[in-house]
């Protein structure tokens, strides 16, 4: 498995929009999805390669964009490194933050506890850790983690852009139009009043090594002539780019799955001074984590759905798996839509499984499962998964940090 690292810095406002269905405002993106990098990227390849419309695609291109083990674009996060928090992490309802922030009570997980008091049959209420008694609320957004255990929020900074409408017949200012567009701010006030511009980091991910090389390099000499999401003639969307071509790094995933496992068993010996369990917990069962780091979109016998189940997760994997069981579920959903440059038409609206969604589940035959989902990592789950959708992480390490114990 090749990669290719992805780092963007914003140079003008992004108005990567986000229209929710029936709507008349377009909100902005906390992020570049990445069917708008690989949208920019085809448009500009096809554009240099003088490609006529309605060609089947070849060669490269084709293993870039439309064979079956196509290229897959992620979705670009603020920051650098930064994660999607899962849907089990809370904080302080009235004063959330991680506790490297000043006067702030820490986040936690929630995902093994809801696991344990599920099993026990009885109510799962958690309060603030610093032990006032205070609301807690999920905490989304994103995440990264610094030199040590110092983890801190990493969000966008936005503003509406009000503008006027242009007679194009006249070249002047247009009766009554006046429209707003919310974007992302291409920087921000650092600490010491300079400005921090605004960067965003992502991957792609294919198989041939030599392509992988050639487009690192690619990327790198045509940075400029890049620009992603709308507003382009209007001098938003220019970014500064820079790709580094590298191995993907080595999935630690039975290190990982063995440490969960561990945390599990011992939370659960903890839970036990609440009682005796009306179900046990088998010593042959194993447990994993699957969170998704972006929305998905899944489909189960041809109806959307926002859980995955076991039948669907076998027959991504195209494994059997008779002792395989959800054991829990939290997860959402929203709506997405987009705009296909090659087809100049809007595509599909889509049901889409939020990111940030985590799925509990168990089996007896985990060493089967482990380097399939190793592989999943790279190449995620469900539908337009080359657009950056669908990508997962097994065994989160931040389902480690418990309530008595906050970041």
């Amino acid at each position: 498995m090749e990669a290719i690292e992805l780092t963007l810095t914003a140079e003008s406002p992004l108005a990567i929009g986000r229209q929710k269905p029936g709507g008349s405002i377009s909100e902005a993106q906390d992020f570049i999805p990445g069917s708008v990098i690989r949208g920019a990227l085809a448009d500009l390849l096809l554009r240099q390669s003088r490609h006529r419309p309605g060609e089947a695609l070849t060669g490269d291109l084709a293993a870039l964009f439309t064979e079956a083990r196509a290229a897959v674009f992620t979705h670009a996060y603020p920051g650098s490194g930064s994660r999607v928090l899962p849907a089990t992490a809370f904080s302080s309802k009235n004063n959330p933050g991680f506790r490297s922030e000043a006067g702030k009570t820490g986040v936690f997980d929630t995902l093994l506890d809801r696991f344990c008091s599920q099993r026990l049959g009885i109510p799962f209420d958690p309060a603030e850790p610093d032990g006032s008694g205070g609301r807690v609320e999920p905490f989304g957004g994103f995440y990264s983690q610094e030199e040590g255990s110092r983890y801190r929020r990493v969000a966008v900074s936005k503003r509406l852009l009000t503008r006027v409408g242009i007679n194009r017949r006249r070249a002047t200012a247009a009766d009554q139009i006046l429209y707003s567009l919310e974007v992302i701010n291409e920087g921000r006030a650092g600490r010491d009043g300079s400005l921090q511009p605004s960067l965003f980091s992502g991957h792609i991910y294919l198989q041939d090594r030599e392509l992988a090389a050639a487009l690192a390099g690619y990327l790198n000499t045509h940075a400029r002539r890049l620009s992603l999401g709308g507003g382009v003639s209007r001098g938003l969307g220019r970014v500064s780019l820079a790709a580094r071509h590298l191995r993907a790094p080595k999935p630690s995933l039975a290190e990982r799955v063995a440490a969960f496992n561990q945390k599990l068993r011992q939370r659960w010996q903890q839970w036990q001074v609440f009682g005796n369990p009306w179900q046990p917990l088998p010593p042959e069962r194993q447990y994993f984590s699957i969170g998704l780091q972006s929305g998905a979109i899944l489909k189960e016998r041809w109806q959307r759905t926002t859980v995955l189940t076991p039948p669907m997760l076998q027959e991504e994997a195209n494994c059997e798996d008779g002792s395989l069981v959800l054991e829990l579920a939290c997860s959402s959903y929203a709506y997405v839509s987009g705009w296909n440059a090659a087809w100049g038409l809007f595509k599909d609206v889509e049901l889409v499984t939020t990111q940030g969604s985590v799925f509990l589940l168990s089996t007896t035959q985990m060493e089967r499962w482990i380097p399939i989902l190793a592989e999943m990592e790279y190449w995620g789950i469900g539908e337009r998964t080359a657009e950056g959708f669908g990508q997962i992480e097994v065994c989160s390490l931040f389902h480690h940090h418990f309530w008595e114990n906050p970041l």
